[in-house]
């Protein structure tokens, strides 16, 4: 391998938005991230409702599509 070409591989801890924070390796260091496996419904097995700001209304009002 060439040498000096490669990023520094640290240890960097990932801080979810739940609160939930764990060590790992990384180049890019300290994280930031909104959903993490303590929170995410696939492994929770619960379901979180997410806001979607009127995207389903917005479609069917572009698109004339009537809800009855």
């Amino acid at each position: 391998m060439k040498k000096n070409i490669h990023p520094e591989y640290t240890a960097s801890t990932v801080f979810c938005a739940c609160g939930n924070s764990f060590e790992t390796f990384s180049t890019a260091g300290d994280m930031q991230i909104e959903i993490c496996s303590s929170c995410h419904p696939f492994f929770t097995g619960k379901q979180k409702l997410v806001d979607t700001t009127g995207r389903v209304e917005r479609f069917n009002r572009k698109y004339g599509i009537s809800s009855t």
